[in-house]
């Protein structure tokens, strides 16, 4: 059974390249969310258990959905994507509940090392 996943981007040449990193043998359905509050919907809706996050996004950004996120739906798997690589900005995505933080742009071996590390691969 495919594992549900949303890429949460207001770039969609984001969005692309971190499907294109996604290893080809992962058996996901890929879902994709332009802002915060659609990657809200598809946590809420089933689409997400698994959610790659960027934290500059238009309506809601990245900090806000983890924070909803810790708040109602801690079972979701967050990946924070980010070409925001400050210490401060890491330690509060940790600190808000993202498993990991990756930056932009994103490495597929670095990807598919997550993924196996978490158990999803």
């Amino acid at each position: 059974m495919p594992i549900p996943v949303t890429i949460a981007d207001d770039s969609a040449l984001s969005r692309k390249m971190i499907k294109r990193a996604l290893p080809e043998n992962w058996d996901a359905d890929i879902s994709e969310a332009i802002n915060g509050k659609e990657a809200i919907m598809a946590v809420e809706s089933g689409k997400a258990d698994v959610l790659f996050l960027d934290l500059q996004m238009p309506e809601m950004d990245g900090y806000q959905v983890l924070q909803t996120l810790r708040d109602h739906h801690e079972k979701t798997v967050v990946i924070v994507i980010s070409a925001d690589i400050q210490p401060a900005a890491v330690a509060l995505v940790n600190s808000l509940g993202a498993f990991r933080f990756l930056k932009k742009p994103l490495v597929a071996d670095e990807l598919q090392k997550v993924l196996i590390e978490l158990g999803l691969l």
